[in-house]
């Protein structure tokens, strides 16, 4: 086993005094020599740091204070200093310490106190050293487990997001590009004037984090209903509008569960809760208006709507992008806040590369599809047609 030796890097402009403490100093310690402040500081910042310093204050050219500033400035700082003088007076020893020196011994210098004093500094600065370490391990396993429950979270979101898209063929991909759809309008509108103080980077993370349970309430509506290829009935679609708040009752369960609030959750619920909601209070489940309803639903209602209008599902077929865009500003003010629909349109290359990037197989690059869509009746180019409504 190697040990350690201690390197001592005295400090002083007479070269007889640097050969007393090196004298001293050496049959212990691995000890350096810098005659005056430049080749002291220079040693200081060579390839090995000293585990402590040695420093005469009173230098010609640059003194033991300037030595000892400079020291603190070139990244030496965590090394102990003791200053060495003749100027035994206390208010030179208070400037000494204040100065930053962790020791001050006065000229003459006793062998047996100088040797005690470099100890005791020595052992200090090993116990603030294996503290510093140990405080790096704990830092270390503290980021891994939050690491660790990081990806255990998101995790059981994909999972939970899964057993919708088990129930709806249509849920996985919608999922994903909502997600990415939701990320970018929190980024476009954090700096707006109405948005600001509630979009902070805490809360977009959450906000992200939370954007696929929106639909999770899905699960909890029959198969008949869910994947009906047709139109539903005034009854079907009655159904179908429960799943809102099925989904915020089950999130609101798994909070109860726990023995301590998580605030993801918070989020998931008011967006599986509310993004049906409409501006102008003729959405459901609570028919909330204006800015009633939260602002991480809203902003889903802008998603989930543009993803549903471009999205083939089972009761419709895809629509072209600048389709689904004419849609949503025709939506501005009536289903959807307006500064909301403003920040989309202003952005809507955006959107439209995360439509593509997320589906290769857009209606765009099939043959006849805007021919196909002009067919279809009015009403299911409607924004609504998305929720199934059968109105």
């Amino acid at each position: 086993m190697v040990t350690h030796i201690d390197t001592i890097l005295a400090i002083d402009d007479s070269p007889q005094y640097l050969n007393m403490l090196r004298a001293v100093l050496s049959p212990r310690y691995r000890v350096l020599l810098g005659l005056g402040g430049e080749e002291g500081l220079r040693l200081a910042q060579g390839a090995e740091k000293p585990d402590l310093v040695l420093l005469d204050v009173n230098m010609p050219g640059e003194n033991g204070y300037e030595v000892l500033a400079k020291l603190r400035e070139s990244g030496c700082g965590e090394i102990p200093i003791i200053f060495l003088t003749g100027q035994d007076r206390p208010e030179d020893e208070e400037r000494g310490l204040e100065a930053g020196a962790a020791d001050y011994v006065s000229k003459p210098i006793s062998s047996a106190i100088l040797l005690a004093r470099v100890r005791n500094q020595l052992e200090m600065k090993r116990v603030r050293d294996w503290l510093k370490s140990q405080n790096a391990v704990l830092e270390e396993e503290v980021s891994r487990r939050m690491a660790e429950n990081d990806l255990t979270q998101k995790a059981a979101i994909r999972a939970l997001a899964h057993l919708a898209e088990m129930r709806d063929s249509d849920t996985g991909d919608h999922v994903l590009r909502t997600q990415r759809y939701i990320e970018l309008l929190a980024d476009l509108l954090r700096d707006h004037p109405r948005f600001s103080q509630t979009l902070t980077q805490r809360y977009i993370d959450l906000l992200v984090r939370s954007a696929p349970l929106h639909d999770i309430g899905k699960v909890g509506v029959p198969d008949h209903i869910l994947r009906k290829p047709g139109k539903l009935t005034d009854e079907e679609w009655e159904i179908m509008k429960t799943h809102a708040k099925l989904g915020s009752d089950a999130i609101e369960s798994a909070e109860r569960d726990l023995d301590r609030p998580v605030e993801f959750l918070a989020l998931a619920k008011e967006i599986a809760h509310w993004h049906h909601e409409r501006w102008d209070g003729e959405g459901y489940p609570d028919g909330l208006a204006g800015e009633a309803i939260p602002l991480s639903a809203r902003m889903m209602a802008v998603a989930d709507v543009f993803d549903a209008l471009a999205a083939e599902r089972v009761y419709k077929e895809r629509m072209p992008l600048e389709q689904a865009r004419r849609i949503i500003a025709e939506g501005r003010g009536s289903h959807f806040d307006p500064d909301i629909v403003d920040v989309f349109l202003a952005q809507f290359d955006s959107f439209m590369e995360i439509a593509m990037r997320c589906d290769d197989q857009l209606i765009e690059t099939r043959p006849g599809a805007l021919r196909r869509l002009n067919e279809l009746p009015r009403d299911r180019a409607r924004p609504e047609f998305c929720d199934r409504d059968p109105r």
